[in-house]
């Protein structure tokens, strides 16, 4: 499938990227830490945590949902679960493991943005059908 700039309504720059910097700063500002690195690794990490969004509001507007789309939407967000995974199994076994929150609440908030998806991709696979969301 191609890209359709007609079917793209979301407004990246008013709900993603704009709400993401002034999420870096003030996050930054909280821990004191405004250093040019510290605020563009904070902003990155919100950012990650949201861009699926545009992706799943195309789907969404599509409806029906093509066969390599829709897996790799869900090995995107499988991705995802792991990596928390990662997170809790090295937070156990390294001795040093350094916890950092606001990743885990942005990973988290990730990976909730696909759970409506992996229902659908798991209900339409288990069924044999066509992937479709409402």
């Amino acid at each position: 499938s191609k890209y359709d700039k007609s079917q793209d309504a979301f407004l990246h720059m008013k709900f993603g990227v704009a709400p993401c910097a002034g999420l870096a700063l003030l996050a930054c500002l909280f821990k004191k830490e405004l250093n040019p690195i510290d605020i563009l690794w904070t902003f990155s990490i919100f950012l990650e945590a949201i861009a699926i969004v545009p992706q799943l509001f195309v789907l969404q507007r599509y409806r029906e949902v093509e066969n390599l789309t829709g897996h790799y939407v869900f090995f995107l967000g499988a991705y995802r679960g792991l990596y928390i995974l990662n997170w809790i199994y090295r937070s156990y076994y390294e001795p040093f493991y350094r916890h950092n929150w606001l990743v885990y609440i942005c990973g988290a908030v990730q990976t909730t943005l696909y759970i409506d998806f992996f229902y659908y991709y798991v209900i339409s696979k288990y069924y044999g059908g066509k992937l479709t969301l409402p």
